[in-house]
Protein backbone atom coordinates (compact mmCIF):
# COMPACT_ATOMS: atom_id res chain seq x y z
CA UNK A 1 0.00 0.00 0.00
CA UNK A 2 1.48 3.35 -1.08
CA UNK A 3 -1.06 5.48 0.75
CA UNK A 4 0.23 7.48 3.71
CA UNK A 5 -1.32 7.53 7.17
CA UNK A 6 -0.87 10.80 9.04
CA UNK A 7 -0.80 10.36 12.81
CA UNK A 8 -1.63 13.73 14.34
CA UNK A 9 -0.91 14.66 17.95
CA UNK A 10 -3.14 17.66 18.72
CA UNK A 11 -1.29 18.28 22.00
CA UNK A 12 2.14 18.66 20.37
CA UNK A 13 3.86 22.03 20.59
CA UNK A 14 1.73 23.17 23.52
CA UNK A 15 -1.46 22.28 21.56
CA UNK A 16 -0.27 24.27 18.53
CA UNK A 17 -0.68 21.12 16.48
CA UNK A 18 -4.37 20.92 17.34
CA UNK A 19 -4.90 24.55 16.42
CA UNK A 20 -2.97 24.27 13.15
CA UNK A 21 -4.20 20.85 12.02
CA UNK A 22 -7.11 22.22 9.89
CA UNK A 23 -4.58 24.32 7.92
CA UNK A 24 -2.12 21.42 7.62
CA UNK A 25 -4.90 19.07 6.52
CA UNK A 26 -6.02 21.50 3.80
CA UNK A 27 -2.43 21.82 2.56
CA UNK A 28 -2.06 18.03 2.45
CA UNK A 29 -5.27 17.70 0.45
CA UNK A 30 -4.17 20.41 -1.99
CA UNK A 31 -0.80 18.68 -2.41
CA UNK A 32 -2.58 15.63 -3.87
CA UNK A 33 -0.78 13.36 -1.39
CA UNK A 34 -2.73 10.12 -1.06
CA UNK A 35 -3.32 9.95 2.69
CA UNK A 36 -5.61 9.04 5.54
CA UNK A 37 -5.30 10.55 8.99
CA UNK A 38 -6.03 9.86 12.64
CA UNK A 39 -5.71 12.00 15.78
CA UNK A 40 -4.18 10.71 18.98
CA UNK A 41 -6.33 10.92 22.10
CA UNK A 42 -3.86 10.27 24.92
CA UNK A 43 -0.23 9.63 25.77
CA UNK A 44 1.18 6.51 24.04
CA UNK A 45 -1.86 6.33 21.76
CA UNK A 46 0.39 6.85 18.70
CA UNK A 47 2.11 3.51 19.51
CA UNK A 48 -1.22 1.69 19.46
CA UNK A 49 -2.36 3.44 16.28
CA UNK A 50 0.89 2.66 14.50
CA UNK A 51 0.58 -1.07 15.16
CA UNK A 52 -3.05 -0.95 14.10
CA UNK A 53 -2.34 0.69 10.74
CA UNK A 54 0.65 -1.54 10.02
CA UNK A 55 -1.69 -4.50 10.52
CA UNK A 56 -4.00 -2.90 7.93
CA UNK A 57 -1.16 -2.74 5.41
CA UNK A 58 0.16 0.81 5.77
CA UNK A 59 3.91 1.24 5.38
CA UNK A 60 4.16 5.03 5.02
CA UNK A 61 3.66 7.24 8.07
CA UNK A 62 3.49 11.02 8.40
CA UNK A 63 4.19 12.33 11.89
CA UNK A 64 2.24 15.53 12.52
CA UNK A 65 3.73 16.58 15.84
CA UNK A 66 7.11 16.67 17.52
CA UNK A 67 9.90 14.44 18.75
CA UNK A 68 7.68 12.75 21.35
CA UNK A 69 5.09 11.77 18.74
CA UNK A 70 7.85 10.49 16.47
CA UNK A 71 9.26 8.44 19.34
CA UNK A 72 5.89 6.81 19.99
CA UNK A 73 5.48 5.91 16.32
CA UNK A 74 8.99 4.44 16.21
CA UNK A 75 8.14 2.30 19.23
CA UNK A 76 4.93 1.17 17.56
CA UNK A 77 6.87 0.17 14.44
CA UNK A 78 9.56 -1.74 16.30
CA UNK A 79 7.09 -3.46 18.64
CA UNK A 80 5.42 -5.26 15.73
CA UNK A 81 6.88 -8.22 13.84
CA UNK A 82 4.62 -8.55 10.78
CA UNK A 83 6.63 -6.19 8.56
CA UNK A 84 10.38 -5.60 8.32
CA UNK A 85 10.98 -2.16 9.82
CA UNK A 86 13.33 -1.29 6.94
CA UNK A 87 10.30 -1.50 4.61
CA UNK A 88 8.54 1.28 6.52
CA UNK A 89 8.97 4.98 5.71
CA UNK A 90 8.46 7.91 8.06
CA UNK A 91 8.05 11.57 7.16
CA UNK A 92 7.34 14.46 9.50
CA UNK A 93 5.55 17.78 9.53
CA UNK A 94 7.23 19.28 12.60
CA UNK A 95 4.82 20.95 15.00
CA UNK A 96 6.58 20.16 18.27
CA UNK A 97 8.48 22.25 20.79
CA UNK A 98 12.04 21.13 20.09
CA UNK A 99 11.81 19.41 16.68
CA UNK A 100 15.37 18.16 17.12
CA UNK A 101 15.16 15.09 14.89
CA UNK A 102 13.79 17.12 11.97
CA UNK A 103 16.59 19.66 12.51
CA UNK A 104 19.11 16.90 11.80
CA UNK A 105 17.67 16.45 8.30
CA UNK A 106 16.89 20.13 7.55
CA UNK A 107 13.14 19.52 7.41
CA UNK A 108 11.42 22.93 7.18
CA UNK A 109 9.17 24.25 9.93
CA UNK A 110 7.04 25.89 7.24
CA UNK A 111 4.10 23.56 6.63
CA UNK A 112 3.97 23.92 2.84
CA UNK A 113 7.71 23.33 2.54
CA UNK A 114 7.56 20.32 4.88
CA UNK A 115 4.77 18.82 2.76
CA UNK A 116 6.80 19.48 -0.40
CA UNK A 117 9.62 17.51 1.23
CA UNK A 118 7.20 14.59 1.63
CA UNK A 119 6.15 14.85 -2.01
CA UNK A 120 9.77 14.84 -3.23
CA UNK A 121 10.31 11.67 -1.21
CA UNK A 122 14.08 11.73 -0.68
CA UNK A 123 14.71 8.76 1.61
CA UNK A 124 17.52 7.92 3.99
CA UNK A 125 17.82 4.63 5.89
CA UNK A 126 18.93 5.41 9.43
CA UNK A 127 19.87 3.55 12.59
CA UNK A 128 17.58 3.12 15.59
CA UNK A 129 18.57 2.54 19.20
CA UNK A 130 17.14 0.07 21.69
CA UNK A 131 17.61 0.52 25.43
CA UNK A 132 16.74 -1.79 28.30
CA UNK A 133 16.07 -0.12 31.63
CA UNK A 134 14.21 -0.53 34.92
CA UNK A 135 10.71 0.77 35.54
CA UNK A 136 8.62 -0.21 38.55
CA UNK A 137 11.32 -2.78 39.46
CA UNK A 138 10.83 -4.51 36.11
CA UNK A 139 13.25 -4.67 33.17
CA UNK A 140 11.68 -3.21 30.05
CA UNK A 141 12.77 -1.72 26.73
CA UNK A 142 12.29 1.33 24.55
CA UNK A 143 13.38 2.31 21.06
CA UNK A 144 14.65 5.74 20.06
CA UNK A 145 15.58 7.48 16.81
CA UNK A 146 17.46 10.54 18.01
CA UNK A 147 19.23 10.83 21.39
CA UNK A 148 19.10 9.30 24.87
CA UNK A 149 20.11 11.44 27.83
CA UNK A 150 21.04 10.57 31.42
CA UNK A 151 21.83 12.51 34.56
CA UNK A 152 21.34 16.27 34.36
CA UNK A 153 19.96 16.03 30.82
CA UNK A 154 17.25 13.59 31.92
CA UNK A 155 16.41 15.69 34.97
CA UNK A 156 15.86 18.79 32.81
CA UNK A 157 13.73 16.74 30.39
CA UNK A 158 11.61 15.52 33.31
CA UNK A 159 11.03 19.07 34.58
CA UNK A 160 10.15 20.20 31.06
CA UNK A 161 7.76 17.28 30.56
CA UNK A 162 6.05 18.05 33.87
CA UNK A 163 5.45 21.59 32.60
CA UNK A 164 4.11 20.22 29.31
CA UNK A 165 1.57 18.19 31.25
CA UNK A 166 0.41 21.52 32.73
CA UNK A 167 0.07 23.09 29.30
CA UNK A 168 3.37 25.01 29.32
CA UNK A 169 6.10 24.55 26.74
CA UNK A 170 8.78 26.35 24.75
CA UNK A 171 12.54 26.60 24.33
CA UNK A 172 12.82 29.31 26.99
CA UNK A 173 11.21 27.03 29.56
CA UNK A 174 13.74 24.32 28.75
CA UNK A 175 16.58 26.81 29.09
CA UNK A 176 15.10 28.06 32.37
CA UNK A 177 14.95 24.48 33.68
CA UNK A 178 18.65 24.11 32.89
CA UNK A 179 19.51 27.13 35.02
CA UNK A 180 17.17 26.24 37.90
CA UNK A 181 18.18 22.58 37.82
CA UNK A 182 21.84 23.40 38.42
CA UNK A 183 21.07 24.30 42.02
CA UNK A 184 20.61 21.15 44.04
CA UNK A 185 21.75 18.73 41.33
CA UNK A 186 24.87 16.62 41.82
CA UNK A 187 26.90 14.21 39.70
CA UNK A 188 26.57 10.42 39.79
CA UNK A 189 29.20 7.68 39.85
CA UNK A 190 28.75 5.03 37.18
CA UNK A 191 30.42 2.12 35.45
CA UNK A 192 30.32 2.65 31.67
CA UNK A 193 30.94 -0.41 29.52
CA UNK A 194 31.43 0.40 25.81
CA UNK A 195 31.88 -2.71 23.66
CA UNK A 196 33.57 -4.47 26.58
CA UNK A 197 35.82 -1.59 27.65
CA UNK A 198 34.85 -0.47 31.16
CA UNK A 199 35.43 2.97 32.68
CA UNK A 200 34.50 4.26 36.13
CA UNK A 201 33.25 7.84 35.85
CA UNK A 202 31.85 10.65 37.95
CA UNK A 203 29.25 11.97 35.52
CA UNK A 204 27.30 15.21 35.43
CA UNK A 205 25.40 14.43 32.24
CA UNK A 206 25.60 11.90 29.41
CA UNK A 207 24.12 11.70 25.93
CA UNK A 208 24.04 8.72 23.58
CA UNK A 209 23.21 9.84 20.08
CA UNK A 210 22.20 8.52 16.71
CA UNK A 211 21.57 12.08 15.55
CA UNK A 212 23.16 15.36 16.67
CA UNK A 213 20.52 17.60 18.25
CA UNK A 214 18.48 17.64 21.47
CA UNK A 215 16.97 20.13 23.90
CA UNK A 216 15.65 22.44 21.19
CA UNK A 217 18.81 22.86 19.15
CA UNK A 218 21.67 21.80 21.42
CA UNK A 219 24.35 19.96 19.45
CA UNK A 220 25.39 17.67 22.29
CA UNK A 221 26.66 14.82 20.08
CA UNK A 222 28.07 16.76 17.13
CA UNK A 223 29.95 13.80 15.65
CA UNK A 224 26.90 11.56 15.34
CA UNK A 225 26.22 10.00 11.93
CA UNK A 226 22.72 8.57 11.62
CA UNK A 227 23.57 5.55 9.48
CA UNK A 228 27.05 4.44 10.60
CA UNK A 229 25.83 1.67 12.95
CA UNK A 230 27.53 3.30 15.95
CA UNK A 231 26.33 5.35 18.91
CA UNK A 232 28.17 8.58 19.68
CA UNK A 233 28.57 9.43 23.37
CA UNK A 234 29.19 12.76 25.04
CA UNK A 235 30.01 12.42 28.74
CA UNK A 236 30.26 15.58 30.82
CA UNK A 237 32.22 14.62 33.91
CA UNK A 238 31.86 16.16 37.37
CA UNK A 239 31.78 19.90 36.77
CA UNK A 240 30.96 23.08 38.70
CA UNK A 241 27.61 24.78 38.08
CA UNK A 242 29.21 28.07 37.03
CA UNK A 243 31.42 26.22 34.56
CA UNK A 244 28.22 24.72 33.13
CA UNK A 245 26.69 28.19 32.73
CA UNK A 246 29.83 29.53 31.05
CA UNK A 247 29.85 26.53 28.72
CA UNK A 248 26.21 26.74 27.58
CA UNK A 249 27.13 28.29 24.19
CA UNK A 250 29.33 25.25 23.54
CA UNK A 251 26.27 23.01 23.84
CA UNK A 252 24.65 24.87 20.94
CA UNK A 253 27.61 25.17 18.59
CA UNK A 254 28.88 21.60 19.03
CA UNK A 255 32.19 22.59 20.61
CA UNK A 256 31.26 21.08 23.97
CA UNK A 257 33.31 17.99 23.02
CA UNK A 258 36.46 20.17 23.22
CA UNK A 259 35.86 21.06 26.88
CA UNK A 260 38.45 19.50 29.25
CA UNK A 261 35.66 18.00 31.39
CA UNK A 262 34.05 16.26 28.41
CA UNK A 263 34.70 12.86 26.83
CA UNK A 264 33.57 12.05 23.29
CA UNK A 265 33.34 8.29 22.62
CA UNK A 266 31.50 5.83 20.40
CA UNK A 267 30.39 2.20 20.39
CA UNK A 268 27.70 -0.29 19.41
CA UNK A 269 26.82 -1.83 22.77
CA UNK A 270 26.79 0.24 25.95
CA UNK A 271 26.00 -0.79 29.52
CA UNK A 272 25.70 1.67 32.40
CA UNK A 273 25.48 0.63 36.03
CA UNK A 274 25.45 2.62 39.26
CA UNK A 275 24.54 2.28 42.89
CA UNK A 276 22.99 5.75 42.59
CA UNK A 277 19.62 6.49 40.92
CA UNK A 278 20.12 7.56 37.29
CA UNK A 279 17.17 8.60 35.22
CA UNK A 280 16.82 8.35 31.45
CA UNK A 281 15.11 10.20 28.63
CA UNK A 282 14.89 9.08 25.01
CA UNK A 283 13.95 11.56 22.29
CA UNK A 284 12.93 13.93 25.10
CA UNK A 285 10.57 11.48 26.81
CA UNK A 286 11.29 10.49 30.45
CA UNK A 287 11.13 6.72 30.81
CA UNK A 288 13.07 4.92 33.54
CA UNK A 289 16.03 4.18 35.76
CA UNK A 290 19.41 2.37 35.65
CA UNK A 291 20.91 -0.09 34.91
CA UNK A 292 20.84 0.59 31.17
CA UNK A 293 21.78 -1.52 28.17
CA UNK A 294 21.96 0.20 24.76
CA UNK A 295 22.06 -1.60 21.42
CA UNK A 296 22.21 -0.14 17.92
CA UNK A 297 19.93 -1.48 15.16
CA UNK A 298 21.74 -0.47 11.97
CA UNK A 299 19.88 1.05 9.02
CA UNK A 300 16.51 -0.16 10.19
CA UNK A 301 14.00 2.55 9.22
CA UNK A 302 13.51 4.72 6.13
CA UNK A 303 12.99 8.43 6.72
CA UNK A 304 12.08 11.31 4.41
CA UNK A 305 14.71 14.05 4.48
CA UNK A 306 15.23 17.48 2.95
CA UNK A 307 19.00 17.05 2.62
Amino acid sequence: MKKWIAIVNPNAGGSKCGRDWPKVKALLINSKLDFDFVLTERKFHAMVLTRKYIAQGYKNFVVVGGDGTLNEIINGIFAQTSIDTADITIGIIPVGTGNDWSRMFNIPRNYEEAIQTLILGNTFTQDVGRVYFTRNDKKTRRFFINIAGMGFDAMVAQKSNDLKEKGKSGKLLYFWNILIGLFGYSHFAASVNIDGKISECDIFSMNIGICKFSGGGMKQVPNAIADDGIFDLTIIKKIGRFDVIRSLPLLYNGKIVNHPKVMSLNGKNIKIESTMPIFLETDGESIGNAPFEFEIIPRSIQVITAS
